[in-house]
């Protein structure tokens, strides 16, 4: 927890042992901040295939899929990253079931700020920019109950949160255990208009 900053509903730090503070009642979204330098040769060779990986199943299952899809010779340095992830999410959750997304992204997904009707999802944007969120004392709650826009939502547009590229963060749903604080406000960041595109990591626990 040295390395950790704490603000509000999240907690940030350099090692990936911050990412177990999300089950602390006053966080839902821990944010692992790291440097993937070393895997921009592999990350740019799969952004050229337009992947789009979905696969559900068991920590074994997910990865024989992704090895069977992305060959582990040529993207040795990612498989193993993606792998160590689904671990330590297993981990952290105590689950041995999991839905995995590993897509290249070139259009606006979520655009609209909300929170997951799950317990945990762990997300990482391995190019591109990363996801939007809100702290807690930046969101109207009524408003988002109400299906009301972002405008409504975002008590104040010049302090949305975004993760950095690389990050590893896991989000706290609704449906998370007996949680005295609520699942983290977040969308996915506008691409369409900056023809920017992504390559996403995204992994929820099967309830």
């Amino acid at each position: 927890m040295k390395t950790a900053d704490l603000i509000k509903n999240s907690i940030e730090g350099g090692t990936i042992d911050i990412l177990d503070s999300i089950h602390n009642n006053e966080v839902n979204i821990a944010i692992y901040n790291r440097n993937i330098h070393h895997l921009n040769f592999e990350i740019y060779q799969l952004l050229k295939r337009e992947i789009s990986l979905k696969v559900n199943g068991t920590t074994e299952n997910i990865l024989n899929e992704i090895a069977q899809t992305i060959s582990t010779e040529n993207y040795n340095s990612l498989y193993t990253d993606i792998k160590n992830l689904l671990i330590t999410f297993s981990n952290i959750t105590g689950c041995t079931n999991f839905k995995l997304l590993l897509a290249t992204v070139n259009t606006n997904m979520c655009k609209r700020f909300h929170m997951d009707f799950n317990s945990l999802r762990l997300l990482c944007t391995y190019s591109g920019p990363g996801t939007l969120w809100l702290t807690e004392d930046n969101i109207n709650r009524e408003a988002l109950n109400s299906n009301a826009d972002n405008n409504s939502i975002v008590v104040n547009s010049n302090n949305i949160q975004q993760a950095n590229t690389g990050d590893v963060i896991i989000l706290k749903g609704a449906n998370y255990g007996n949680q005295e604080s609520l699942g983290v406000v977040h969308r996915s960041p506008s691409i369409e208009e900056t023809k920017f595109q992504r390559l996403i990591l995204r992994i929820d626990v099967v309830q």
